[in-house]
């Protein structure tokens, strides 16, 4: 990991769009971790702004990470069964469906994401749901940087590995957020980090990287122990200050809320793992009416906005891994420091 991403300890800090922006990264990369930009959810003046900010703030190696899916095609139907799943919600709420524009909530990388890549030359830069075009993988090389991506079977691995990986994240089921599956839809595929992470070590040539579920410096050394050269921990920095994790998810963090979480595809379409709140309960984790990831956000977003400003995290997409024992209002330092300790 050292020689690796020219870090002082093999703790990445996972990439959490939405509960984060540079300060978070750079606090991370500044204590001797990898911190990480989620940039999926910017636009490019937005990304632009936040990578300058992130490298005012640091001189050390970072990652940029950004997502690969394929987007899928409008579905007017489908996204009109969605919508009448949710029109109890609507009522309750004074929400007028037909005020809700769709729209695709989240970018693929794309040449504009790569020449942004080109000029700020981030030490790494890390992909979920794949890995995009081999003429776009290139350019993130030519630009210097290694290049990651989430395997949560040791198929996916194999796949990255061929495709240009550099090392492989080793995403457990434990894992908060979304998971990284892009070879198949099929759940029953996924297992623990600590069945997952030996059998990609095996499996694969390049370095691997375990993630899900480790919340402490034990965590890191099983991960260790079993090959992984580094460890990517999210939970355990939601309730950081540099942290931008809102109110209401920050007291389902602080509570034994955060002990029952599940994977479900309501608030993306994508399968996720989030706090178990009243829409996961009342609709089921996984609805077969949700559209595919990112085409669900647009629909529920209204009710989020709405329950939030009542202080109400039902509607919220409360992201939380399995293991939150090691999430603490502490500055990202210290919670470094207790990973590594």
């Amino acid at each position: 990991m050292l020689n690796f991403f020219g870090t002082e300890f093999p703790i990445i800090q996972a990439p959490m769009a939405g509960v984060q922006d540079h300060r978070l990264a750079a606090a991370v990369s500044n204590s001797g971790g990898l911190g990480s930009l989620p940039c999926a959810m910017l636009g490019a003046e937005a990304l632009r702004s936040e990578l300058e900010a992130l490298k005012a703030a640091t001189d050390r190696p970072f990652n940029l990470n950004f997502f690969a899916h394929t987007p899928p095609k409008a579905d007017a139907d489908g996204e009109r069964r969605w919508r009448q799943s949710l029109a109890p919600y609507y009522q309750e709420f004074g929400i007028d469906p037909d005020s809700i524009t769709s729209g695709p909530g989240r970018m693929p990388f794309n040449e504009e994401a790569a020449a942004l890549v080109e000029e700020f030359r981030p030490a790494v830069v890390s992909f979920h749901f794949g890995l995009p075009e081999p003429a776009l993988v290139e350019r993130v090389h030519k630009a210097g940087a290694r290049i990651l991506s989430t395997a949560t079977t040791v198929e996916e691995a194999l796949w990255l590995e061929q495709h240009g990986a550099d090392a492989i994240i080793a995403q457990g089921l434990e894992a908060g957020g979304h998971r990284g599956i892009f070879l198949t839809r099929d759940m029953t595929t996924q297992m623990g980090t600590f069945a997952l992470l030996p059998q990609i070590v095996a499996a694969v040539k390049v370095p691997v990287i375990a993630a899900g579920g480790i919340a402490d410096a034990q965590c890191v050394k099983a991960a260790l122990d079993l090959g992984a050269i580094a460890a990517q921990v999210g939970t355990a920095f939601l309730l950081c200050p540099e942290a931008t994790t809102k109110p209401v998810h920050r007291d389902a963090l602080k509570s034994s809320q955060a002990r029952h979480t599940a994977i479900t595809n309501l608030f993306s379409g994508g399968p996720a793992r989030g706090i178990v709140n009243r829409v996961i309960r009342e609709l089921g984790p996984v609805s077969p009416e949700a559209p595919a990831f990112p085409l669900a956000t647009s629909a529920i977003a209204p009710l989020r906005a709405a329950a939030e400003a009542t202080g109400s995290g039902d509607f919220s997409p409360l992201w939380c891994g399995q293991n939150a024992s090691g999430c603490r209002e502490k500055p990202a330092a210290e919670v470094l420091e207790g990973l590594v300790r």
